[in-house]
Parts: structure tokens; sequence; C-alpha cells
């Protein structure tokens, strides 16, 4: 198996749970706190090394608590964080979650991530690596960065979310594209909901893969997870679970795909692999605590 390299924010995640989420201008007693590692980096290199990868993180965090905690946590599991950097004058990223009858709302403020520059990720890519990248640090240095590894033979990655405006050239330096369809109506400027045809997410797959990706992934939710390559379009039907918390289920996928895909599987075999460890990770709490080990999906995949 290659090594993941993911390249994306950390956070401290600060989950209320609440038995709603109140109004504006209203305030709710009654909810539990949690501070939990996250952001979506964070989150990505934690399910690709909770699957057996190699994993190495690059992002930027600042000269706090938080900043000592996120760094504990990956040396806990195992993650090369001589990656990250310490940028004095910013704070470690924090993100407030409320979370209510299984579902989120989430306000991020970004900190020492939107700092992350270029020069600061000082890791040469290998062509046998799989670097994963998203939108939570700036634009100029996920551009770089991807089109350094591109350029190196490595695989690439691209979560496009958060949604942001970029370049056209971007995607071709992308191999699997991967997004929901929010983010994917949002990327080719079609209108798309929850509710549309998977033939109408197939479709809209396709655009974005005339802009240069290789391979896009569109994440359904409750509906799975739809493939399209050159050789065409695949359905991978989602599992059942019992939802606790959908915080990071998409940042599980990323994950576990970047895994599967660095242990040499298709990307429609790591997509099923991927659906199955995003099943799992709904059914804890919090985001990069909640990122399920092999063994528990391959107990799920058993199930299914």
């Amino acid at each position: 198996m290659s090594r993941v390299v993911v390249c994306g924010s950390l956070n401290m995640d600060v989950v209320v749970q609440s038995a709603r989420r109140p109004a504006a201008g209203e305030t709710l007693l009654g909810g539990k706190v949690s501070f939990l590692p996250g952001g979506k980096g964070l989150n990505q290199a934690i399910a690709a090394v909770r699957l057996g990868a190699a994993t190495a993180m690059m992002g930027a965090v600042g000269k706090d608590a938080f900043a000592d905690a996120l760094r504990s946590f990956l040396a806990d599991n195992d993650v090369d964080s001589s990656g990250v950097r310490e940028i004095a004058g910013h704070a470690t990223g924090v993100a407030l979650i409320q979370v209510a009858g299984g579902d989120n709302a989430i306000t991020v403020a970004s900190g020492a991530n939107l700092h992350l520059t270029t020069a600061m990720v000082r890791q040469a890519p290998r062509r046998d690596e799989v670097w994963v990248a998203q939108f939570e640090t700036p634009l100029a240095t996920t551009e770089a960065v991807l089109a350094r590894a591109h350029a190196a033979g490595a695989r690439t990655i691209l979560n496009l979310a958060p949604f942001v405006r970029h370049p056209s050239r971007l995607l071709k330096s992308v191999d699997v594209a991967v997004l929901n369809e929010i983010e994917l109506s949002q990327a080719t400027g079609t209108e798309l909901t929850a509710a549309s045809p998977i033939a109408a997410i197939v479709a809209t797959c396709e655009k974005l893969r005339r802009k240069g990706a290789r391979t896009v992934v569109a994440t359904l939710g409750r509906r799975g997870a739809v493939v399209v390559t050159a050789e065409g379009a695949t359905r991978v039907p989602a599992l059942k679970a019992k939802v606790v918390d959908t915080t990071g289920a998409g940042d599980c996928f990323v994950g576990a795909l970047a895994a599967r895909l660095a242990s040499g599987a298709t990307s429609v075999e790591a997509a099923r692999y991927a659906n199955a460890a995003a099943a799992c990770s709904v059914e804890r709490l919090g985001a990069a605590p909640s990122m399920p080990t092999a063994r528990e999906v391959a107990a799920r995949l058993a199930r299914a």
C-alpha cells in the first residue's frame, strides 16, 4: 500500500447537542458540549490511517492549546504531522457544530488554515503516493500542491468542499474529484437537488470530467454515490445506518477512498468501501473521532 498525503485544514470542533437548533435571537438551554478534533483535512487523514494507509498531514495551526491537542490526536493515531506548521499571530481553526436530530449546522472560524502557503508544504510528492486536498485552505496553495503532485506522477484527489470558484486549469491536475450534489451544482452551474434523477447527476458529472478531472465521484447521502469515469457511470448504493451525527461523513468517504486507491483498488471498488466507512462514521458523535477502523468496515460490508 502506498502513502496517503493530506494537505488541508485542522480545526477544533466545538460540538453542541440539543433537541433542536435555536431560532434567530433565541437562547436554548440544555445542550451538551464536546471538544473534538476536526477540519476536513484532519478528518480525511484520520479516516485514511485508521483504514490501514500510512498517512501524512500537511496544514497550519496557531500557537495555542487547541494546536497542542490536535497534534497529540494525530500522533495518537500514527499520522505523520511533521508537515503541520505553527503560525504565530493566528488562532487554530475552530468549528462550531450544532447537532440536533442527527443533522448539523456548522460555522467555521478558519484561523491559521487560511494562512497555509505553498512554501510550508515542503515534502516532495512521490509517484506511488495519493495526495488529497480540499477547499478549506488557500486556493493558490491547493492548486500548486495538486499540480506538483500530478507532475510527480502521484494520484490526486480533490474534495471540492466547501465549494469556491477556481480556475479551470485546477481540474487538469485532479485524478479524482469528489463532491456532493450541491457542490456539483455549484461547480457546473447546473440546477440539482437531493431528489434529482441519477441520470441528471451522471450528466453533470460528465460536465466536470470534460473540465479535466479524470474521475468524478458524486456523494448522494442516503442514495449512495455515483462514480463516473471515461468507461461510464456506476451507481454505488448506500448502506443502512442508525444516524447519530452526520458531521464528517463526507470526509470519511474521501479518506477511505484515498486509502483504498493507495492499496490498488479501482475507483468503483474504493467508492463501495468508502460508502461502508461513511455508514459506520454517522453512527457516532463527532468528525475525526467517529472514523472507523478497517475491521469495522469489513464487518459492515459482510452484513451488506
